[in-house]
């Protein structure tokens, strides 16, 4: 089952953020209490509560793009408990959305839960625009996460030495082309 995040669940995400980055499955960075950590997880509170994420472009430029997230239990009911997983959209440019950051408990793993949580995902109103996905290489969760991508109809489209870029099979015309030749950013979180 899926429900809006809000800021109560920031505990949760933040310990699934941190446990996914120890194993190299987000950006490393986000394993500590750096000064950078700690601004990240201040934005994404302020995301939880605003639906906007601060962002900052190559020029310096500082933006408020959209995002939406959702958090997931494996059954109904469940609200009381901790969250098992979580997901979160970020706006994509003019192409809708991307599938920005995704976790599922360690637990949870293995037991049909991360296709489940996938498939819930996309199918919410930004789910359904979510073109693009970035999936951290060298982790253990990487080709599970790519095997549960592709069975939601994601295609890889361009790989470096730390990360795969996946698009999603009815992107609109010509976003795997921008991908495959854009300029990349060298931090990301996931």
């Amino acid at each position: 089952m899926l429900a809006p995040a809000h800021a109560r669940h920031l505990p949760t995400l933040r310990a699934l953020i941190r446990e996914g980055a120890s194993e190299g499955s987000f950006d490393r960075e986000l394993a500590t209490n750096s000064p950078e950590s700690q601004l990240f997880f201040t934005n994404l509170r302020q995301a939880l509560l605003t639906g906007y994420f601060i962002v900052e472009d190559a020029r310096g430029v500082i933006a408020r793009e959209p995002a939406s997230g959702y958090v997931y239990w494996p059954a109904d009911g469940n609200e009381g408990t901790r969250p098992a997983g979580f997901g979160l959209f970020k706006a994509f440019g003019l192409f809708g959305f991307e599938l920005w950051l995704t976790a599922l408990d360690p637990a949870w793993r293995g037991t049909g839960h991360g296709h489940r949580l996938l498939s819930a995902l996309f199918d919410t109103p930004a789910g359904r625009r979510a073109w693009v996905v970035r999936v951290q290489r060298g982790n253990n969760s990487g080709a599970a996460m790519e095997h549960l991508l592709a069975l939601n109809r994601f295609v890889p489209v361009r790989a470096t030495p730390s990360m795969r870029w996946l698009v999603r099979a009815d992107a609109p015309c010509g976003l795997a082309d921008t991908i495959r030749t854009a300029p990349l950013s060298q931090r990301a979180h996931h």
